[in-house]
């Protein structure tokens, strides 16, 4: 059965997006192979998405996550039901108000690959359910002083076992695997 992670690249102070949502920010820094290599790697380990849909509760053309490379089943989270959506070989299917069902779906159909995690919202309610098994960071070097958090707003804290580590050219690549509540004495 697949694992599910949380994929995203923030800024040091922990932004995913500035505040109107842009992620321009993240371009124009210095790229080795080796961070090409490693960011190919999850890519091709990726087998379905779940993310959040937009303010309008749907997709438009330029949102296709990944930009569209990753040919995966993607799971939208959204407040009210419509039909899937198809673009550019991606089937989006829009998950009314069911985390839990959206990331069950979503790791059928990847299978043995991952199932990524995108959106802050998305992913701190998939923490708080226990449903995150790794996460996979690229720290970019820059400080946006406000935005759109991956982190903050969670309710609760998380131990992580850091497994992997890797810096080149000016992004820091970082794998945590979540760490599971050991069960209370005499349960």
């Amino acid at each position: 059965m697949s694992k599910v992670m949380i994929h995203a690249t923030v800024s040091v102070d922990g932004f995913m997006a500035d505040p109107d949502g842009g992620m321009d920010w993240m371009n124009g820094f210095p790229v080795a192979a080796e961070d090409e290599h490693i960011v190919r790697k999850i890519c091709s380990d990726i087998g379905a998405i779940v993310g959040g849909a937009n303010k309008t509760q749907t997709i438009e053309e330029r949102e296709i996550p990944y930009g569209g490379f990753l040919k995966v089943p993607v799971y939208l989270m959204t407040h009210s039901g419509q039909e899937a959506v198809e673009r550019d070989g991606t089937r989006f299917t829009f998950v009314v108000d069911d985390i839990d069902e959206a990331v069950r779906r979503a790791r059928q159909d990847a299978g043995e690959k991952w199932v990524s995690v995108l959106g802050g919202r998305v992913a701190r309610q998939c923490l708080a359910l226990g449903l995150i098994d790794e996460i996979r960071l690229h720290v970019v070097p820059a400080v946006l002083g406000e935005g759109i958090p991956l982190f903050a707003g969670l309710e609760r804290q998380l131990r992580l076992e850091r497994l992997e580590t890797a810096a080149f050219a000016s992004e820091v690549h970082l794998c945590y695997r979540v760490q599971r509540a050991a069960p209370a004495s005499g349960e």
